[in-house]
């Protein structure tokens, strides 16, 4: 079942979709889900989860950036990127990382594979970048999520530096590489969020 909050606003995914409308399916997604996240942020600093509520804004930089790249291939291609920002229902900390896990796993899984085989088999290769960074990076925030969910007890009190690639959103709890991993960006260029 893909969760209500991943799919609103959002068109379903079909083969019968271009490039052009999935990047703002895309769009419109990673938009929302940084909307989403800090309004979350925000609700783990109120149940003093300081920890998780970085974790939130550090993931929520990072849909910025993918918001960020793919509105720039759709004005390559000649459009606008639109977004409809929704209403983000706001629950426990602990729903909110249950929220969080199946959208970024719904994008792991099933949105971002489909819109790059899509634009591979339409040679857009802008588009395939900015959906192949998003969908590895979606990759790591369903690790990092599903870990502070199982660990959420033991995640109260002060907040923690998380470092966010500014090409394609990477987002690591320690910044123990040279380069990204997903993109090859040198880490002294990484964002902090705390």
């Amino acid at each position: 079942m893909v969760p209500a909050a991943v799919m609103a606003g959002a068109a379903s995914v079909t083969t019968s979709a271009t490039t052009l409308d999935n990047l703002q399916t895309a769009f419109n997604g990673e938009s929302n889900a940084n909307n989403r996240y800090l309004i979350f942020a925000k609700k783990a600093d109120e149940e003093g989860y300081g920890e998780v509520a970085s974790l939130f804004r550090a993931a929520a930089k990072a849909e910025e950036i993918h918001a960020s790249n793919h509105a720039a291939v759709i004005r390559q291609m000649g459009a606008a990127p639109v977004a409809h920002i929704e209403d983000t229902i706001v629950k426990s900390t602990r729903e909110n990382l249950r929220v969080a896990i199946e959208g970024e796993t719904y994008e792991r899984d099933i949105m971002y594979p489909e819109f790059i085989e899509i634009a591979k088999r339409e040679k857009a290769t802008a588009a395939l970048r900015s959906f192949t960074f998003a969908w590895k990076v979606e990759a790591v925030h369903a690790v990092l999520y599903g870990d502070a969910l199982a660990n959420l007890d033991k995640l109260r009190g002060k907040s923690h530096t998380y470092y966010v690639c500014p090409d394609c959103g990477n987002t690591l709890a320690e910044l123990n590489i040279l380069n990204c991993l997903v993109c090859g960006h040198p880490k002294s260029g990484f964002i902090a969020v705390d």
